[in-house]
């Protein structure tokens, strides 16, 4: 059902199969903070600055709060910052440098993803192939 495709430069085949497995789990979103968009990062800093607003608090705190859970977030999405889900003591991206390697890309296709199921009314497509006989 969910297929992973992942380019290690570097290690063995047994880290190219936990870093497989890993982005099967927990589907990041690119490997670093590099690949993610700016349109990604600007609504994000926007939810978060109004959320850190209501808050009430002066404007510099709200801004390291900002900055904080804007860290966090690339953490998440991001392969090299996601906590390792076999250990998770260490990061992905910690896992990588002490093997000597690195993942300049990979591929996570699921089963059914991207598919999009037409909607119809079924008595009218009964009507219309009873009048089509």
């Amino acid at each position: 059902r969910i297929g992973v495709l992942v380019e290690l430069e570097g290690g063995d085949s047994g880290l190219a199969r936990d870093i497989a497995m890993h982005i099967a789990a927990s589907r990041p979103v690119c490997v670093d903070e590099s690949g993610v968009s700016t349109e990604i990062l600007d609504k994000e800093k926007a939810i978060f600055a109004a959320q850190a607003e209501a808050s009430g608090k002066p404007a510099d705190i709200i801004e390291k709060m900002v900055s904080g859970r804007i860290r966090k977030f690339l953490g998440e999405i991001t392969l090299q910052g996601q906590v390792f889900v076999k250990d998770p003591d260490q990061t992905v991206g910690k896992l990588l440098k002490g093997a000597g390697a690195s993942v300049p890309g990979f591929d996570r296709l699921e089963l059914g993803e991207g598919v999009e199921k037409k909607t119809g009314n079924f008595a009218e497509e009964v009507m219309a192939q009873v009048q089509g006989s």
